[in-house]
């Protein structure tokens, strides 16, 4: 099987329908609340992407709120624009191209600054948080919700259980030689969830609280819950593009540049290929299910007055 590269905004694959999902609203309402965000008016959202996570922070904030959205990636940020203005939410959600390491505001700017699976992509997360920090008011709050992504693959579902001992630990081990050699190349750490609150701690936040987000990717036949048919539809999109995790192109690179000897990834490639068709195949027949947990960090801390 040939690697296939494509010319798509960045983590584009994760930007579909099952996105809305990733929380619930009620949760949200009651981080608000704790929190006490209804004095905030001013949001940055960085690395917005097409505007799932601004859309959701409006939500739970008063009507008077408004929320900018910084994204690199000029298609994202067009789309992310479309879609408020689909939603009637251009009055309250502004999109603009810019980059989390040098942002285009001055100090002290917003109330709240946020983001949501931008700094697992971030080389070097020191200084995308100290320019979050910076453009945070004096007194004024940080948000960041930020994976473990390699915990969810320890998560049984009916498709795996029993599997040999050595089958999973050939999946652990590829998926943490491939997040290494994401680290490697510079493009970020998809588990970096874990070491947030040191990270903010070390920036000079202060009042930092640490959550998990309560939500699962649960399936349970017959899968009749919105949530689960976009998961439905999302898995059945990655067999279809034959992707696990990444892209056969990204996931090789990553292998490589982690340690791993590029001769045994293409079987190793294959076999979570197999995997993922076995577990279509319990979809299609109405059998597959797991209660779908995930890692998901949401972090406060607050810029010090």
């Amino acid at each position: 099987m040939s690697d296939e590269g494509q010319d798509e905004p960045h983590s584009s694959a994760y930007f579909g329908e099952q996105r809305e999902y990733w929380w619930n609203a009620d949760y949200l309402e009651l981080l608000a609340s704790r929190w006490q965000l209804d004095a905030v008016r001013s949001v940055l959202d960085v690395g917005s992407g097409i505007g799932h996570w601004s859309t959701l922070v409006a939500s739970i904030l008063a009507p008077q709120a408004k929320v900018v959205g910084v994204e690199r990636d000029s298609r994202s940020v067009h789309r992310a624009r479309e879609q408020a203005r689909e939603r009637n939410l251009a009055d309250r959600l502004e999109y603009l191209v810019g980059v989390a390491e040098q942002l285009p505001f001055e100090d002290g700017s917003f109330d709240l600054v946020t983001c949501q699976t931008l700094l697992i992509h971030v080389p070097d997360v020191a200084t995308a948080i100290s320019e979050m920090r910076r453009v945070t008011r004096p007194g004024g709050i940080l948000i960041v919700a930020e994976p473990n992504n390699a915990a969810s693959l320890l998560v049984a579902t009916s498709s795996d259980v029993g599997e040999p001992l050595e089958a999973q630990v050939e999946r652990m081990r590829m998926v943490l030689t491939c997040e290494r050699g994401k680290i490697a190349l510079g493009e970020g750490n998809n588990s970096l969830g874990d070491l947030l609150p040191g990270y903010l701690a070390d920036a000079g936040l202060t009042d930092i609280e640490t959550y998990l987000n309560d939500k699962t990717f649960a399936l349970l036949p017959p899968y009749d819950s919105d949530a689960q048919q976009a998961l439905c539809s999302e898995l059945r999109e990655d067999a279809e593009q034959r992707r696990w995790v990444w892209s056969q192109a990204e996931a090789r690179r990553f292998y490589v540049a982690g340690g791993g000897n590029e001769s045994e990834f293409d079987a190793l490639w294959e076999h979570r290929l197999n995997e993922a068709d076995e577990a279509l195949q319990q979809l299609e027949a109405g059998r597959l299910h797991t209660g779908g947990g995930s890692i998901e960090y949401i972090i406060r801390a607050r810029r010090p007055s």
